[in-house]
């Protein structure tokens, strides 16, 4: 207790996988917090953390980097809250399920506009409204990504896309046909055979048809397929 973030995440860890941006760390379980990078020196004792508006609660921290979506991962953690709720205050057993759809209507490109507003106004009813720590708690991976990632919400609901490339309904595969040699790996590793085209000639993903699995993505050893 007393060190920083930066010091257990860099100095205890080893930092980011593949050296990448650090991005976020989630903090104190699934009911947690998530604090952005400009926070990193943030010391880890109760006040301090709980200024940034996350929890020291199980001691856990999960370490995230630019390939995150943080709007995801708000509804990653509340999937499992909501799941975990006991169903005997209102407020908990019913607002985190409305706050749950929301963030998967937003996920799957379907998000409208003052959702953000109302995921706010719900969370702030489930945290006064619950008689128990998991109620409490849980909308602060929502709230916490809000503040500090408002500009994801906005991208998901405005824009529909994700920045961080990892919502599959605002995602789409495309090959690129000056890189493509047509060596048909790519075709052989879809499990719906929306790829087609000759050997040695440049290849085309069918968007209707394609299940944004990333199989192809993974396999091709030339940079042919990007992310959009």
């Amino acid at each position: 207790m007393g060190i920083t973030l930066k010091e257990i995440i860099y100095g205890v860890g080893g930092g980011i996988v593949g050296d990448r941006p650090f991005k976020a760390v989630q903090l104190g379980g699934p009911s947690g917090g998530c604090v952005p990078a400009e926070l990193i020196d943030t010391k880890v004792d109760y006040e301090s953390i709980t200024k940034t508006g996350a929890i020291v609660g199980s001691g856990g921290m999960v370490v995230m980097d630019d390939t995150t979506c943080m709007v995801d991962m708000a509804r990653f953690f509340l999937d499992f809250t909501c799941k975990e709720s006991c169903g005997k205050c209102t407020y908990c057993r019913l607002g985190t399920k409305r706050m749950l759809e929301i963030l998967e209507r937003i996920t799957a490109g379907e998000g409208r506009e003052g959702d953000i507003e109302l995921l706010e106004e719900l969370s702030y009813k489930v945290k006064d409204g619950s008689l128990c720590g998991l109620g409490q708690t849980a909308p602060n991976p929502v709230l916490t990504t809000i503040k500090y990632f408002r500009n994801e919400y906005e991208d998901h609901i405005n824009n529909k896309t994700c920045t961080a490339k990892q919502c599959s309904a605002l995602i789409k595969y495309v090959i690129d046909p000056e890189k493509c040699v047509g060596c048909t790996v790519c075709a052989k590793a879809c499990p719906v055979s929306c790829i087609s085209g000759e050997r040695k000639e440049p290849h085309l993903i069918n968007q209707d048809a394609c299940i944004k699995c990333g199989q192809c993505y993974q396999k091709c050893k030339f940079d042919a397929i990007s992310v959009n």
